[in-house]
Order: structure tokens, then C-alpha cells, then sequence
């Protein structure tokens, strides 16, 4: 059986997270760009967890409060949900401007949320999935994360569209407050969580279960 190979971090090594350069931890700073050296994000999962819930807790007045109230010539006032607009736009024949903002700020904070939290349960023990699960569900995070602002392009995509100069105007509410909370706190959480911390566990695992055939899944 092959020894099994040495780890950066057992050998006192810490790759910058900002040039990429592997130096010793101990000497505090990266000697190329000067960033601060640590083998891991410290507090990484309390810190996730953090803005996950508060995120979670935004998410539900963010697609149920107005995100905008649109004032009309002789005096209507029409406030307008995320929902509501995409519901509009279906109606209108408007299919793809309705899915993208379906799937921008509805599908992806939740899928965001929801693969943020399993990953912290897999970085905590709490789920033991396979290596290639754990691959698979962190690049799908990624994925997810390169998406992030297109949920202010889409209400872009609200205002000018339903904007007609001086015959209406469109003032935000505070559904848009949430909604915004919601993208920047999933990019927060995305940002504080520290993928080493799976291997870890998983390393921690396999020792635990040499032969993964006798090991739980």
C-alpha cells in the first residue's frame, strides 16, 4: 500500500490566497505580494453559517415584499413583487425575460443556500459524502457564485422596460432592500467558506475507516 502523500499543511505550508505563491505559514506574510499567510480561514463555518441564515431570513420578504412601486399618470399606484413581474412578463409573451429573472432571484439564492449549507455539514461531519460528491457540489457552488450579480441585472431589465419617461416613474421599496441583502450576504458567505476544511474532514474520515466499503455513506 502506498504511503499517502505529504500535505502542505502538515509541512508548514500556506498557499497565498492572493498570488497563489506556497511559503512558509510561519513567516506571517507572503513573501511576493505581502497578503497575510494562514492555513485556513479562520472561524470559516461559524462565519458562513452567519450570513447563510441571515440570507435565508431575507429571502422570503425579498420575493414577497414590492421591490418597486410604480406611479402612473392619473394617480395609480401599483406596488410590484419579483414575482409579479415575472408573472407579467409570462403573460405578455415575455418567456425568456420571465425565466431569467425566475431563475436570477428566485432558483439560484435558494440553490445557493441550500449547497452552502450541505457543504458546511459535510465540513463539520455531520454528512459523509464521496470525494467526487463533494467535487461535484463545490463546483456547482462555483458555478452558482459566477451568476451572483446577475440578480441586479434583472431588475436593470424591470426598470427599463416598464420605465416610459413622464408618463411613469418607479420609485424602489423596500423589497429591494431584501433582495439586495440576500445577493450580498450569499456572496459573503460564499467568500468565508474554506473548501480545505472538506478535505480535512474527509482525511479525518479515512483514517477513522481505512476501507471504505465498511464505511457508512
Amino acid at each position: 500500500m502506498s504511503k499517502p502523500l505529504a500535505r502542505a499543511a502538515t509541512l508548514g505550508l500556506a498557499g497565498c490566497h492572493v498570488c497563489g505563491k506556497a511559503s512558509p505559514v510561519s513567516l506571517g506574510h507572503c513573501p511576493r505580494c505581502g497578503s497575510h499567510l494562514h492555513l485556513r480561514k479562520s472561524n470559516s463555518i461559524q462565519r458562513t453559517i452567519a450570513f447563510m441564515f441571515a440570507a435565508a431570513l431575507l429571502y422570503v420578504p425579498a420575493n414577497l415584499l414590492p421591490i418597486m412601486t410604480i406611479y402612473e399618470i392619473g394617480g395609480y399606484v401599483t406596488p410590484k413583487t419579483i414575482i409579479d413581474g415575472m408573472v407579467t412578463f409570462w403573460k405578455d409573451g415575455a418567456y425568456p425575460i420571465s425565466i431569467v429573472i425566475f431563475v436570477a432571484s428566485i432558483l439560484i439564492p435558494f440553490l445557493k443556500i441550500v449547497a452552502l449549507t450541505w457543504l458546511c455539514l459535510a465540513a463539520t461531519g455531520k454528512v459523509h459524502p464521496s470525494p467526487a460528491m463533494l467535487g461535484k457540489i463545490y463546483w456547482f457552488t462555483e458555478l452558482l457564485g459566477r451568476w451572483s450579480m446577475i440578480d441586479i441585472f434583472v431588475v436593470g431589465i424591470l426598470v427599463v422596460v416598464i420605465q416610459l419617461g413622464n408618463y411613469m416613474s418607479i420609485i424602489p421599496n423596500l423589497g429591494a432592500i431584501a433582495f439586495a441583502g440576500v445577493v450580498i450576504l450569499t456572496m459573503f458567505a460564499a467568500m468565508s467558506f474554506e473548501p480545505r476544511l472538506l478535505w480535512d474532514q474527509l482525511d479525518r474520515l479515512n483514517a477513522n475507516h481505512p476501507n471504505p466499503n465498511k464505511r457508512e455513506t
